[in-house]
């Protein structure tokens, strides 16, 4: 399995897998489609070596009925699939949401709608932020940007989903997946995991505990639902993660996520070394997302400038977080290919 803090040279596909070990997940569920198929792959050959099961289920639908079966006991699991088998899983997720159950759910996306093709995308933006399936709840969703970070989010997943109770959604693409990088493997971590006294283990010696989403009782489905809200606002307050660069002086702020954060950003020091007064911000967490840095941004810079790997998702959360007085501005790309950073300079010069 790899020696601690070992530099690996991997994908970020198996950076997941590996991630996802060292994380102490026992459980996995999943169906083939491209681009996550290393995920599977990988833990099908390893993860039966540290005492876990690997189950390749007859579909995305089974797969997560099964995830949410498995993490009613309260042990650590996974599942990983591409949009379109995303897409099947909303019911399940929307479930475990519900019955407040952790899971780690994994998002390599690809071109859509449908089953468009197997570039990478952003377009999946909207379903992992908001939610995605039925009913009022949402998913903490870590957007990663390299190899290093998808592993380092991927444990961090795990320990949100049990610290919340709740899913947690992986947003990568198939240019994260697929690419290789570095990777400082740092080996299974010995975290203490929170007691789990509501989990399913057999009810000997004590009550027995139920763990559901159907509330048919006057008014028991409305606290349970403020209870969610409660708990989403709290993960508002203490989990958002960003990345910034070069606000101080900023006149115009390039906001980027996943791997069009790389491009945007390369695009930014390029416009920083022609003399503009170019900032940066990425949302790490794309829910919570980061409004404040972008509203304490904007007290000062006065443009901002969305890039996205689609036709405008995140850019509706800029527009929500500016202060009244900014300008929004957006550069996309449907599917099918990708922008190089003098691309998207020239575009950011256009309204500098």
């Amino acid at each position: 399995m790899g020696k601690v803090n070992e530099r690996l040279l991997v994908r970020g596909n198996e950076a997941v897998a590996m991630a996802a070990i060292d994380a102490g997940c026992l459980l996995y569920f999943g169906y083939p489609i491209t681009p996550q198929n290393e995920i599977p792959e990988y833990l099908s050959r390893h993860l039966r070596q540290v005492g876990g099961e690997f189950i390749q289920a007859e579909s995305e639908i089974a797969s997560i009925n099964m995830l949410l079966g498995a993490a009613a006991t309260g042990t650590r699991v996974m599942t990983s699939s591409s949009s379109p088998g995303i897409s099947l899983m909303q019911e399940g997720i929307s479930y475990m949401a519900g019955s407040e159950l952790p899971a780690v759910i994994v998002n390599m996306s690809r071109s859509g709608p449908g089953l468009g093709g197997i570039a990478p995308s952003q377009g999946d933006y909207f379903q992992a932020t908001r939610g995605g399936g039925h009913g009022d709840y949402r998913t903490i969703a870590l957007a990663p940007s390299s190899v290093q970070e998808i592993y380092d989010l991927t444990i961090l997943a795990f320990e949100l989903a049990d610290r919340y109770r709740t899913p947690v959604l992986i947003l990568g693409d198939a240019l994260i997946g697929q690419m290789k990088e570095p990777l400082t493997k740092k080996g299974k971590r010995e975290t203490k995991e929170l007691p789990k006294d509501w989990a399913l283990t057999g009810a000997k010696g004590r009550e027995p505990n139920l763990l559901k989403s159907l509330y048919l009782k006057d008014g028991e489905l409305t606290e349970h639902n403020w209870k969610l809200f409660e708990k989403y606002q709290e993960i508002k307050e203490k989990e958002i993660l960003v990345e910034t660069a070069n606000l101080k002086d900023a006149e115009l702020v390039v906001v980027a996520f996943g791997s069009m954060a790389r491009i945007a950003r390369t695009a930014a020091e390029e416009g920083r070394n022609k003399g503009m007064r170019l900032g940066f911000i990425r949302p790490i967490t794309v829910f919570p997302f980061p409004d404040k840095a972008i509203f304490d941004a904007s007290k000062r810079a006065k443009k901002f400038f969305a890039v996205e790997l689609n036709t405008g998702q995140m850019v509706d959360d800029v527009r929500l977080s500016v202060a009244g007085d900014s300008k929004v501005y957006f550069y996309g790309r449907p599917p099918g290919s990708i922008p190089s950073p003098e691309e998207i300079l020239e575009e950011i010069e256009k309204v500098y």
